[in-house]
């Protein structure tokens, strides 16, 4: 087993995979421990299947997709990892508990002495490994003196039960929580017309394809009736509607918005009858779908069908 010292100089790490560790860090990510593949390439997550680093990206963690190789570059993003247990393993379940011996003194230590923001244990099994309780997802009551605790779904292509978008969701939670940015206050609009069905704007990027409501960002001044006349001519060319009754409003964490960490969304019902979209200058497509068939689509929010549902039975 190999002793490494990490690009700060901290403690060596007594495992095939170093500590990735600094003073003063965002977050320190907490895996549970190395796989064969890690401890091969002396990397953390290294298994080309494990969703890690494109989580990183995907959320905004990081500015760029990192390669494994390339951990300790993660110290210039203010992003450290390491391991609840140091033990190589062919799998998680492969631990004893006498792995996670000294755990908790040794995470404790790196809160104290390096005092990141935060400790993002990367699956449940890495935290209760870690002090011997099973947490739900997500922020823990619990800190380690200033050092706040949140935990995420594992990125282990075994954990298949979490699908990405799930997984994205909790690592877009912690990236929104770290940067303690203002809320951004959202308006938009279920568009329905005479045949039932519902107008939906198409967004994506390197790591998918959604639909969503139109709308935008509330300007100051503004109240919501005016926000989602001004948004709905400017991106779909809908003018003269009557607006609806609030159908529902949904918050979250998210670095989507920039400037902003979290965001408030209102959204309200708009009844039209069918007409001619004009040319779209940021959404890449504009379809009109049967809210019955919602359920197939890729939507944000994932629930928008039930959410429709609901307000139609309301």
């Amino acid at each position: 087993m190999a002793h490494t010292t990490d690009m700060a100089g901290q403690d060596t790490t007594p495992s095939e995979v170093p500590d990735v560790l600094a003073p003063d860090l965002r977050i320190v990510f907490v895996g549970i421990n190395p796989g064969r593949v890690s401890a091969e390439a002396r990397a953390h997550f290294a298994n080309p299947r494990n969703d890690f680093w494109r989580l990183l990206h995907a959320s905004r963690l990081t500015s760029r997709l990192y390669e494994p190789g390339e951990q300790f570059s993660l110290l210039e993003e203010g992003i450290g990892v390491t391991n609840a247990a140091y033990r190589t393993t062919p799998g998680s379940g492969d631990l004893r508990r006498a792995d996670f011996a000294g755990s908790a003194e040794r995470l404790e230590r790196i809160a104290r002495e390096l005092r990141p923001r935060w400790l993002a244990f990367v699956g449940k099994e890495a935290y209760r490994g870690t002090f011997g309780t099973r947490p739900e997802l997500g922020p823990q009551r619990e800190t380690l003196g200033e050092t706040n605790l949140f935990v995420l779904p594992s990125t282990s292509p075994a954990n298949a039960a979490i699908p990405w978008h799930e997984r994205l969701r909790w690592f877009s939670e912690l990236a929104g929580r770290e940067s303690a940015l203002p809320e951004r206050e959202n308006v938009r609009a279920a568009v329905v017309d005479e045949q039932e069905r519902i107008l939906l704007l198409r967004y994506g990027d390197e790591y998918g394809r959604w639909w969503v409501t139109p709308g935008g960002g509330r300007e100051r001044g503004e109240d919501d009736e005016q926000t989602l006349r001004r948004e709905l001519e400017e991106e779909i060319g809908l003018v003269g509607f009557r607006l609806g009754p609030l159908l529902w409003e949904l918050g979250g964490w998210t670095l989507d918005e920039p400037g902003f960490g979290s965001f408030l969304s209102r959204v309200y019902l708009v009844r039209v009858a069918r007409f001619d979209l004009p040319h779209l200058t940021e959404a890449e497509e504009a379809r009109w779908f049967p809210i019955t068939e919602l359920g197939s689509v890729s939507t944000r929010p994932l629930d928008l069908a039930e959410r429709l549902s609901s307000a139609s039975d309301s």
